[in-house]
């Protein structure tokens, strides 16, 4: 059996808000037990103390699970949005207050509507295609052209597809440019009457214009499940200026909070972490080299080196292999503008390896260097 280089019970997993109890079982079945869990966010002092020994300068990956809760975000969605197309927020506000409110109008099927997504990554394309399956005309706006699935058509302009949809739903990632895309502009592009819905990230809309548009009647309803500030825990208060519209659903950031989607994070985070800790791959790292590598051979040492990306790195590492006469049977690299990740099998003893590894730590640059053999 493969034995790595440092004992299971001195590698520390960090594990916050609320991660599914499968994660904790599947670390745990993989022989890791130095596991901080914590039910809820970590504030940003609290957050640097529990990783002050690690981060990307320090060589340390970070991993999370982009693809587990995509199916629950685009149900959410669906169902938030045929409730708005109904008007069904602002009637069951009513009724709660004794207000027997039964119309017709502004209430409406979702088949035949068109559907703006902006940003067609794996939620915005399950969302078009369950969107589909209701009869809508489903449009999408991203930075990158795309191949749509279904029928879904892409749009080359963010104010056409506000222009033209009945309902948006946003499905970005935070960053600076998408940070209140969103604003009082766009708002105003959007067909009067029309619903907005973001499950993606909170900075993404100008919460002060979106109140305006709404109080002047512009837009017809909103959902929103994620907002700029959000408290940390369930036991701290939860305000906003949209509090005070019943044709708004306000949901505490829960689109991919499902039992399936919970119980798929936590088996894919704790299989990425374990597996790089046994293995040295860091495919979905959100702050290192993507490098994906198959189980390296029992005859086999693999060395792992972490680095700044300056020149002359590799040359090093291979210089240290020639000068002390040991084979290299595979090597992989992949670098980011800052670091390198070098992932080297060698055909060599453990003596050999270990001698190795103490001169590649010696290499102007090294963030970090590790043998599993």
């Amino acid at each position: 059996m493969a034995k790595v280089s440092l004992e299971k019970d001195k590698i520390k997993f960090l594990l916050v808000e609320g991660v599914h109890q499968s994660a904790l079982e599947n670390l745990r079945a993989a022989g890791y037990t130095n596991i901080e869990f914590h039910k809820g966010a970590l504030d940003a002092e609290s957050l640097k103390s529990s990783i002050r020994d690690a981060a990307a300068k320090r060589g340390v990956p970070v991993f999370n699970a982009p693809f587990s809760n995509t199916r629950s975000v685009a149900e959410l969605v669906i169902g938030e949005m045929l409730l708005m197309l109904r008007g069904i927020p602002e009637a069951n506000a009513k009724a709660h207050r004794g207000i027997w409110n039964k119309v017709a109008n502004g209430s409406f099927e979702a088949r035949g509507k068109k559907l703006g997504i902006i940003g067609y990554g794996h939620i915005g394309m399950q969302l078009g295609v369950l969107a589909e399956s209701l009869g809508m005309h489903v449009f999408f706006y991203d930075i990158e052209s795309k191949l749509p699935l279904g029928n879904a058509t892409q749009v080359r302009h963010l104010s056409d597809l506000l222009n033209m949809s009945d309902v948006v739903s946003l499905h970005v990632p935070e960053t600076p440019s998408t940070q209140n895309m969103i604003g009082a502009e766009e708002l105003a592009l959007m067909k009067p009457g029309a619903l907005l819905i973001n499950a993606a990230r909170g900075t993404v809309i100008d919460i002060p214009a979106l109140c305006d548009a709404l109080a002047n009647k512009h837009l017809s309803g909103a959902a929103i499940d994620v907002f700029p500030v959000e408290p940390a825990t369930n036991s701290d208060p939860f305000n906003s200026p949209l509090c005070e519209f019943d044709n708004v659903i306000l949901t505490p950031h829960i689109g991919g909070s499902t039992q399936e989607a919970q119980e798929n994070i936590g088996i894919e985070v704790a299989g990425k972490l374990a597996k790089y800790s046994d293995n040295g791959s860091t495919l979905s790292a959100v702050n290192f080299p993507e490098v994906s590598l198959p189980m390296h051979a029992a005859s086999a040492s693999r060395l792992l080196h972490i680095h700044e990306n300056r020149p002359g790195v590799l040359t090093a590492i291979n210089q240290i292999f020639a000068e002390q006469g040991i084979n290299i049977a595979a090597q992989y690299l992949q670098t980011t503008p800052i670091m390198g990740y070098v992932v080297i099998d060698i055909d060599a003893e453990q003596d050999a390896a270990d001698k190795a590894l103490q001169a590649m730590k010696a290499i102007p640059g090294t963030i970090r260097a590790r043998l599993l053999y």
